[in-house]
């Protein structure tokens, strides 16, 4: 539920200070927050060991927020190995400065009868896994909403706030009508959702509603998986064979935006832009989206920190009219993907949501015998 591609960089001691914004009094987080889907195998071999160092490069850069989930094969346990080390390294200080926003995703087939005590099992399985006392941000989602106990679920997590297993509680890939009805049910400081050049199922009615409920989005897709980079100007349409799931989902993305044509009209307007600032097209789509006053953070999917200096120079910048008008062109000829926020991938007949696995907790004894029999 991040963006499928790896961050940008160089040395850190040369990128620019990362700007921190508060989503709730006494919780402040970096603009930039690093994301853990990548290390959860899809996209790669991944080195358990190089990544957790390389966490520490990402504080020392000032990315103080990190971003996993209950359903990221390994990443909670990597989270909590980055913890330790950054406690060996820089000190509990250090440590009380970073936040893990983790997300609790019950499995699609385990919905009806959720109990208490199913929530509060994932909810103490995080816990241990990431190594902590509290969970600073649990995210939550529900796969299908016909059935019924979204707001009892949430209700559920609201009370294992009071019992100081959670400090702020999130939302990720809800529509409009859910997030209303949940927020009449506890505060929620933040929703995540795809939100890119690309994508802008989010703005208007939902993001001027988060706004008005003081809701931080926290925005994933930014660089569409890699897409909206150098590295595919030009290059002729792949089609939707690729091993990597991320990818095959942000071509289809691509498609609902008006196709692979558009696709490389967006890229050439970014290239352009680009030269100006001397900087990469990654740089320029990661600014447009840090500029949208609906965003309070964006999520940069990376597996090490080998290019985070890349990703940052995106705060060394600063585009103008100009830019956005060039950008803006494009993006106003597009032709979608349109509906409701995640709309396309809660259909599972479609071709969004054939591509995705409702149930990564299937087979996980932790759960408990409640949520196995759900």
């Amino acid at each position: 539920m991040d963006d499928g591609s790896e961050g940008d960089g160089t040395s850190a001691s040369t990128t620019p200070a990362v700007p921190t914004v508060e989503i709730r009094p006494d919780y402040r987080i970096s603009r930039i927050i690093k994301g853990g889907w990548q290390l959860a195998g899809d996209h790669g071999a991944v080195d358990p060991a190089a990544a957790v160092a390389d966490m520490v490069r990402f504080v020392d850069a000032g990315v103080i927020a990190f971003d996993c989930a209950d359903i990221y094969t390994g990443v909670e346990e990597m989270l909590g190995a980055f913890r330790a080390e950054l406690l060996r390294q820089r000190g509990a200080e250090a440590v009380s400065q970073i936040k893990v926003h983790t997300k609790y995703v019950p499995d699609r087939d385990h919905l009806a009868g959720l109990s208490f005590a199913d929530v509060e099992t994932g909810i103490d399985r995080s816990l241990e896994r990431l190594g902590q006392e509290r969970l600073d941000l649990v995210q939550f989602h529900w796969w299908n909403y016909e059935i019924g106990g979204v707001e009892e679920a949430i209700g559920r997590l609201a009370a294992l706030r009071e019992k100081g297993k959670i400090d702020q509680i999130g939302v990720t890939n809800f529509d409009l009508d859910h997030l209303r009805r949940l927020s009449a049910v506890t505060d929620i400081a933040s929703a995540q959702v795809q939100y890119s050049l690309m994508d802008r199922r989010v703005a208007g009615e939902f993001a001027d509603f988060a706004h008005e409920k003081q809701i931080g989005l926290l925005t994933y897709g930014v660089l569409a998986g890699g897409f909206l980079t150098d590295a595919w100007l030009g290059k002729p349409d792949p089609g939707f064979a690729f091993e990597n799931r991320s990818l095959v989902k942000y071509r289809l993305i691509i498609e609902e935006f008006g196709g692979w044509p558009l696709f490389q009209e967006i890229l050439s307007a970014l290239r352009r832009v680009a030269s100006r600032h001397g900087v990469e097209i990654s740089t320029i789509a990661v600014r447009s989206m840090l500029d949208n006053p609906d965003v309070a953070a964006t999520i940069v999917g990376a597996r090490y920190a080998s290019r985070l200096p890349r990703t940052l120079s995106a705060f060394a910048i600063e585009l103008t009219d100009e830019d956005r008008r060039e950008i803006g062109a494009v993006c106003g000829r597009s032709t979608g993907p349109n509906g409701p926020v995640f709309g396309l991938e809660r259909d599972i007949t479609g071709r969004h949501g054939r591509i995705m696995k409702y149930n990564l907790n299937q087979g996980d004894e932790s759960l408990g015998q409640g949520a196995a029999n759900g």
